[in-house]
């Protein structure tokens, strides 16, 4: 099992350095990657955790960490895909994996919050058709010598697109979300399925679900690897922690690991530079060997 790191951009972090050089610390204690959330307003839990403090974007955090780091993959956990303009997060993206070298993965998903989608343009019923499109357009972009759309919400064609990602592929998309049409839309679509922390009983029936749709369009299992957002503690109510205390921490990421998930993202949940640096040294001195 590999484990990354959330940079806690989404935690009300005051110094925005911090964010970075948890970026640096990670990669040093061995960190496979470190990872970046995706919202625009401070609205609904998102209020409730930080109020007025600071959310910052996840592509800039993500292309200045790529400036002070050379190995870990850079994610996202997860890009609001509906916030998003998609030719210009094509774009975006496709730059910062230039930039560093290849090492871009986008976890995707359709968000959550009906006040900020709509502030966002994208009514809250249209936001899975929406995130469809984005993908197949980013797809199309990244990969064809002769890009071309003709969809519901955009239309394009006879027009050249560059940078292209450093993989001839594109970059991976993992597909976020817990839902039945996540996982279908993982299965179809996705590099991978990345949802937020499910106790692991319900994370395996939910892998399960993934191979038959998987089965189902044609494609091997084996090829959409599980990645797990997963909080220290606390986070919102029914989401599975990996714990306080390092037995406990080894525990959960092994139950984890025993159901086949390949990668856990880990969140301190914490603004406070004091406790995410201890909780980064504990995971790898405690948990990194436990599960290699």
């Amino acid at each position: 099992m590999n484990i990354g790191f959330s940079l806690s951009n989404n935690q009300g972090l005051t110094d925005v350095q911090d964010v970075v050089r948890t970026a640096v610390r990670a990669e040093e204690l061995g960190y496979d990657s470190v990872w970046a959330s995706d919202h625009v307003f401070n609205v609904s839990y998102v209020y409730e955790r930080l109020g007025s403090r600071p959310y910052y974007d996840p592509l800039t955090i993500l292309a200045f960490a790529a400036a002070q780091t050379e190995r870990v993959l850079l994610g996202t956990s997860v890009l609001v895909l509906p916030y998003h303009n998609p030719m210009r997060l094509a774009k975006q993206a496709a730059t910062l994996d230039q930039l560093s070298n290849g090492r871009l993965a986008l976890g995707v998903g359709v968000g959550v919050i009906d006040t900020e989608l709509e502030a966002m343009g994208v009514p809250f019923a249209e936001r899975g058709a929406y995130t469809d499109e984005a993908i197949a357009i980013m797809q199309t972009l990244w990969c064809d010598d002769d890009p071309r759309h003709d969809g519901r919400f955009f239309q394009f064609s006879d027009m050249a697109f560059s940078p292209r990602p450093v993989r001839p592929d594109g970059i991976p998309l993992l597909i976020g979300g817990t839902s039945r049409a996540a996982i279908r839309r993982a299965a179809r679509h996705g590099a991978g399925w990345h949802p937020t922390a499910m106790p692991p009983e319900d994370l395996a029936q939910g892998i399960r679900y993934l191979h038959e749709q998987a089965e189902n369009a044609g494609r091997d299992p084996a090829s959409i690897p599980v990645s797990v957002s997963v909080p220290l503690q606390g986070g919102r109510p029914g989401r599975f922690t990996l714990g306080a205390n390092p037995d406990e921490m080894r525990a959960n990421a092994q139950a984890l690991a025993d159901v086949g998930v390949s990668r856990i993202v880990v969140s301190p949940y914490s603004g406070d530079p004091g406790e995410v640096f201890p909780a980064m040294e504990t995971i790898a001195a405690a948990v990194m060997p436990a599960v290699a």
